[in-house]
């Protein structure tokens, strides 16, 4: 066990409790504090939280393994998509958050209600968030139990790691909310941009310097230097495809959408936005290149196994002290994916489930805010046991349920926000016809050699679009003064 290493992780750990705390003391009280911030979140607390809610296991474990795989092709990929998935956060995010203004909005299914008045679409739309946001929160105790065996050297075992971190996450969430939620992700973004950057530097310095350390890789593995790149994978469709995909899902993530109602302003949603490709397109190379590197020194793994290279390439070649922040910050781009996606489906449970059986009594803010905390700490307990019991790679986990079923619900959103024309039952019926075909994709009852090659998500947005179109335009449209009175205010 490397003691320095494990020290520097008992001290992450108490910092984000202590400013889970903070966060708890600056808390007003109010189920609108707890769950949105009193939407006060300026530009660069919305920056980072925005970053680092985004970056999550995927981003040091998940990114290093699929480079690892695949090649430098990744990074094209995760550079361009993220770039261009600004541009659909800014567009969508203004909106989002005019309506959460005007109509004082929590949680993303809330849009919905209050744009079409259809309490089925609105229901819809909870599902789908719910189902596939709870595998992508499970991804981060898959994270955090590698992380937490391979700083101890298999002393503490992947399971009770993946507990330790759950249970972490769920105390100072549930202690201040958004609050604490966004005072953590400042804290958990700036180590991961610092140390990400870091690591490079010294595992290069392990392999004899960043040239000897490509040669050697080069040498390895030539086919990760040039497209289509290790086994044959970046094909011009899948290029496309994972472009695409991120514009489509991203802004989809509930815990993204939902931090659109937290800013203070349109102002910090724009300056976060025209930060964020900028800082991408600098960090993402980080876990590439170590991704890259480790067919060096650790050859031919496979499967789950290779989420694994970055953290044995950092017990490789980092000191104590370097692998200890390395795998802190690895801890952090995990922890402050799962806080806020914790978060938001609390919200959703308590005010657009539990809601609904309340009301024949009082609803009080401290009400709603007690049953959020119950919430989360199931939740936890749920995402926990899924982590628990499949454990497959974290790239090729999101890629087949959350990526491509959040991608679904881009057409109705965007007819939300832009179309006056679109309809409740058009909106629900992209969304139950897209996710229905992905569910035959998925259990392979459909063939996917229709697809020519793209991945699934492009063709089923662009089917989705189209019955969005069609049954828009045969059912008949909410009232016009409803349209134009949300309209006025996203406009």
């Amino acid at each position: 066990m490397n003691p320095v290493a494990l020290l520097i992780f008992v001290a992450y750990v108490a910092a984000v409790l202590i400013v889970g705390y903070i966060g708890l003391k600056r808390s007003r009280g109010s189920s609108e504090d707890f769950f949105v911030a009193g939407r006060s979140v300026g530009p660069l607390i919305l920056f980072f939280s925005l970053a680092a809610t985004n970056f999550s296991a995927f981003f040091f474990f998940g990114f290093a393994g699929a480079a690892y795989k695949f090649g430098f092709g990744y990074y094209g990929i995760m550079a361009i998509g993220t770039s261009l998935m600004a541009v659909t956060f800014y567009y969508l995010g203004r909106r989002i958050w005019r309506a959460g203004k005007k109509y004082s909005l929590i949680t993303p299914p809330e849009l919905y209600g209050v744009r079409y008045g259809s309490e089925p679409l609105r229901l819809v739309v909870l599902g789908a968030f719910v189902l596939f946001t709870l595998p992508y929160i499970a991804t981060q105790a898959i994270g955090g139990g590698i992380a937490l065996t391979t700083l101890t050297d298999g002393e503490i075992s992947f399971e009770i790691g993946a507990v330790i971190v759950t249970a972490v996450i769920a105390v100072y969430l549930m202690l201040g909310g958004m609050r604490s939620d966004v005072l953590t992700d400042l804290l958990q973004g700036v180590m991961m941009v610092v140390v990400a950057l870091a690591a490079v530097g010294f595992v290069s310095y392990g392999l004899g310097g960043f040239g000897a350390a490509n040669e050697a890789a080069f040498e390895s593995v030539p086919a990760l230097f040039s497209l289509p790149g290790g086994a044959g994978f970046f094909t011009i469709q899948i290029w496309i495809s994972y472009i695409l995909l991120w514009s489509f899902c991203d802004p989809l993530f509930p815990q993204l959408f939902q931090r659109f109602y937290a800013a203070r302003n349109e102002g910090a949603i724009r300056k976060s936005m025209m930060a964020y490709p900028l800082i991408t397109a600098a960090l993402f190379i980080a876990p590439v290149l170590i991704g890259i590197w480790g067919n060096i020194d650790f050859p031919g793994l496979t499967g789950g196994e290779v989420d694994n290279i970055l953290p044995m390439m950092l017990s490789e070649h980092a000191p104590a002290w370097a692998f200890g922040l390395a795998m802190a910050a690895g801890f952090a781009a995990l922890m402050s994916t799962a806080d806020s996606q914790l978060l938001v489906l609390s919200s959703m449970f308590t005010r657009d489930v539990c809601r609904r059986f309340w009301r024949r009594r009082e609803i009080t803010s401290a009400l709603e805010i007690r049953t959020g905390r119950v919430i989360i700490l199931l939740l936890s307990l749920v995402s926990l046991a899924i982590a628990l019991s499949s454990f497959e790679s974290i790239f090729s986990m999101l890629t087949k349920t959350t990526f491509t079923g959040l991608a679904m619900l881009f057409p109705a959103t965007v007819a939300a926000l832009y179309w006056r024309g679109s309809t409740a039952a058009g909106c629900m019926a992209s969304i139950l016809v897209g996710e229905g075909l992905y569910a035959l994709i998925y259990f392979e009852i459909i063939p996917d050699g229709w697809m020519m090659g793209f991945l699934p998500a492009i063709p089923l947005v662009l089917i989705a679009s189209a019955v969005l179109l069609l049954v828009s335009m045969m059912t008949s449209k909410p009232k016009p003064e409803r349209v134009e009175e949300f309209f006025d205010s996203v406009e």
